[in-house]
């Protein structure tokens, strides 16, 4: 096996063009180390980037919040300028000493149909930030993941950062896990959803994982939501149909196609009525 592992981003970038189209890129190893051990993935070319510290780091200005890829689960998880449903998300990755070592663009880069941060992603709007020694380019999110373990990553290309901009007025987010632990468990279900509601719905933005070959948004929440107001009867009526629409779950070894659009429903039910609960403490307090 070839590694390589530099210190440093151009370094890093003129090694992506020497190994090839066969380059794996290496982060914090959590997910290619097992891919390795169990024989799912046959060793190539590595390159090895956890050194390179220009990857890392949060950066918040001019409203957008931008997040180094190799910015770790912990680091995302302590910093109170990161969006509360993506410190949740960090937080329910593995252990601690996963957490140390997982990054946001690792969670990105290997495209799980069961990753945990990339449903939040695609709530909040995120931006992908790739770069290669002909220079950068940025797409949304929702543009980046193509399909199972696959991304719009090219060969030559790395993760740079991942860009989320600024809340909404009047935007309430939520976040859930469903796994068969409370902690430490690959995603049976997991759904992110910000929604922007006054006294209608004017926007919403979803990301739903471990219910398709990849993770996808929910667009029947937004279809039966927008410009209505976020009523008890709506809110089941839009995750009903989202259930049958919207997913594509298999049965696997941690649960059932069935089960996963049962508990989608519900989920979503959950989220929505919390954000139904804020937006009526809103009309009286404001929110930040």
């Amino acid at each position: 096996m070839i590694v390589d592992s530099p210190t440093r981003l151009d370094d890093a970038l003129r090694a992506l063009e020497r190994l090839g189209d066969r380059c794996q890129v290496i982060a914090g190893g959590t997910d290619l180390m097992v891919e390795y051990e169990s024989g799912r993935t046959r060793p190539g070319p590595v390159l090895d980037i956890w050194r390179i510290d220009e990857l890392r780091g949060i950066d918040d200005r001019d409203g957008t919040l931008r997040i180094g890829a190799l910015t770790s689960c912990s680091t995302l998880r302590a910093d109170p300028r990161v969006p509360d449903i993506l410190r949740d998300a960090a937080h329910e990755v593995g252990a601690e000493q996963i957490r140390n070592r997982a990054t946001i663009g690792g969670n990105l880069g290997t495209a799980s149909p069961a990753a945990d941060l990339v449903p939040v992603l695609f709530a909040l709007g995120a931006n992908i930030r790739l770069i290669s020694r002909n220079g950068t380019r940025e797409l949304p999110v929702t543009d980046f993941i193509t399909g199972y373990r696959s991304t719009a990553r090219r060969p030559d290309e790395l993760i740079e950062s991942i860009a989320i901009p600024e809340r909404a007025p009047n935007e309430f987010r939520g976040f859930r896990k469903v796994g068969t632990r409370r902690a430490q468990s690959i995603s049976k279900l997991v759904v992110a959803i910000a929604i922007t509601c006054d006294d209608v719905v004017t926007a919403v933005a979803s990301g739903a994982g471990s219910v398709a070959p990849h993770t996808i948004p929910l667009p029947a929440l937004a279809s039966e939501l927008v410009g209505h107001p976020l009523e008890p009867e709506r809110i089941r009526a839009a995750a009903r149909k989202s259930a049958r629409q919207d997913v594509k779950p298999i049965d696997d070894v941690r649960s059932t196609g069935d089960y996963r659009r049962q508990v989608l429903a519900r989920v979503v039910t959950r989220i929505l009525d919390d954000a139904s609960g804020r937006v009526d403490r809103s009309r009286n307090t404001p929110t930040r």
